[in-house]
């Protein structure tokens, strides 16, 4: 847990380029039309030696209703109730508008401090609208420009003292704790009869000639070792770090209400309306003990169908997500799935190298369910013979019935997309294929498959030592391909075989008369 900063204040007064000066990264979308921002997006603020947690909001309004504005207003007010500190945005050029004059009376009752900070005050030209925020009765106010950097030692002076109380209450609990757990154990050696000194008659400490105590360690191998070539083998998982799984697909195909069904709560706006979502949202999230980065992204339509700035914007955000990602989930609406765009999406992952889920959402509403799942599978197996076996959900999120299945595929398909071969199960492997099915001849001599191994995992990627290598025809690397997926268990997700040749080193030698 850190300090928690959200930045509030109505639409179009800089809050997200706020929020990306402090992250140091162009994470939020930033553009001149109000209301890009419509869910509540988190960052690692940095200034100084402070290290916080910021929260980006979307602009508030006064409205209360069941509309987008209405919504917006409600994941600004959750921003606001998770907070320690605020900092009210207010617009330096254009001055206090009757919108800043109502949301400073609602954050007068609040009891948390809120701190405002006059943005956009790149001259003496705006000086009068920073010299009327004085009047919202909240204290000091801070002139700063976001876009230009200017007035940032202001934030640090303002946060410091926050911080540091967060600090001292930190070091605190944990001081309580450290004191617990020394009772504790001295409560339990109390009762175990324990007269206080140290037993060297373990297997554990063992003393040397000077009496001193050395611990003895054994050296365990957990899901990595090495093959007799000294290439490093992994048959499961790679490591427990954080699973980076992104949400894409077309717009109004429910992803954003699959993200809140899988984190139980309502943490991103979902509605009817296509295209609510426009920034790209990261959540962190566990499953079972295995830590995750939940990623909802906005919707993707045809490329010239996109005829708005921010739209374009979300797109290139989207688009960025899915090459940074592990395993990506195409959702599908049942009603209409496998469009062209669907398999322009799905090939994009796939040629970014991901791992890809394809989930089928609304699926209740599907009466035919048998026909439905069979053409879509047989375009799947046409569309994507370079990675067969494309695992396919179906559920809904709206009401959460089939959704359960889908952790554990994500789990399953990142084990595969991870996997390591050996060195010496490969050769063994490709002399089989190669004598099964030859390799073709060329001027007269066969092409020779001498040696392979595996350069890396995510995805799984091969090197094949041949002779001739870019004579080879494409139709056997994709039977080495299929044989691969095949053999070692590894469907639904890309395989890359790279083919070289070795030098020869007498080729360029004169022969001696």
């Amino acid at each position: 847990m850190s300090l928690k900063v959200a930045i509030i204040g109505r639409p179009n007064v800089g809050k997200s380029t706020l929020f990306n000066r402090l992250v140091g990264k162009k994470l939020a979308l930033v553009d001149d039309q109000p209301g890009v921002t419509r869910d509540r997006r988190y960052g690692k603020g940095r200034l100084g030696h402070m290290s916080f947690d910021i929260i980006d909001t979307a602009g508030l309004e006064e409205v209360f209703d069941n509309s987008i504005e209405g919504m917006m207003r409600q994941q600004s007010e959750m921003a606001f109730e998770e907070c320690d500190v605020a900092l009210f945005l207010i617009d330096a050029r254009a001055g206090l508008t009757p919108l800043d004059n109502h949301f400073a009376d609602w954050l007068r009752k609040r009891q948390k401090p809120v701190y405002v900070i006059a943005n956009k005050h790149e001259g003496i030209n705006q000086d009068p609208g920073l010299y009327e925020a004085y009047g919202l009765g909240l204290g000091d106010v801070a002139p700063i420009s976001a876009e230009h950097g200017l007035g940032i030692e202001l934030l640090y002076d303002i946060l410091e003292p926050h911080w540091k109380e967060w600090k001292d209450g930190v070091r605190d609990e944990k001081k309580k704790a450290q004191q617990a757990a020394a009772e504790a154990q001295k409560d339990a050696a109390a009762e175990a009869g324990d007269d206080g000194f140290e037993d060297f008659d373990n297997e554990d400490d063992f003393p040397d000639d000077d009496g001193e105590n050395f611990p003895s360690f054994e050296i365990e191998f957990d899901e990595d070792d090495e093959d007799e070539d000294g290439e490093l083998i992994n048959e499961g998982p790679r490591d427990n770090s954080k699973i980076q799984l992104a949400i894409v697909g077309r717009p109004n195909a429910g992803k954003s209400t699959l993200l809140n069904q899988l984190l139980g709560e309502n943490r991103v706006m979902t509605g009817p309306q296509a295209g609510l979502t426009r920034d790209s949202i990261a959540v962190d999230w566990s499953y079972e003990g295995r830590p995750f980065r939940l990623v909802d992204t906005a919707g993707m339509r045809r490329k010239k169908k996109i005829d708005d700035r921010v739209e374009r914007l979300s797109v290139s955000d989207t688009l960025r997500v899915i090459r940074y990602a592990q395993v990506v989930v195409l959702m599908l609406d049942a009603t209409n799935t496998l469009d062209k765009q669907d398999l322009t999406i799905a090939r994009m992952v796939l040629e970014e190298g991901r791992a890809l889920i394809i989930a089928v959402n609304k699926w209740d509403t599907i009466i035919d369910k048998s026909g439905v799942m069979q053409a879509l599978r047989d375009k799947l197996d046409t569309s994507f013979a370079q990675a067969k076996g494309i695992p396919v959900l179906t559920f809904s999120a709206l009401t959460g019935r089939g959704t359960e299945r889908l952790m554990p595929t994500v789990l399953d398909i990142h084990d595969i997309w991870s996997r390591r071969i050996s060195t010496s199960k490969l050769n063994r492997w490709l002399e089989v294929v190669s004598e099964r099915h030859l390799p073709p001849v060329i001027s007269g001599r066969r092409i020779r498959l001498r040696y392979m191994t595996q350069a890396k995992a995510r995805p799984p990627s091969f090197f094949i030592n041949c002779s001739k290598a870019a004579e080879l025809p494409e139709s056997y690397t994709r039977y080495l391909i299929n044989g691969l997926r095949e053999d070692f268990d590894m469907p639904g997700v890309p395989i890359r075989v790279n083919l070289r040749s070795s030098d020869n080193p007498f080729a360029k030698k004169k022969k001696k008369r």
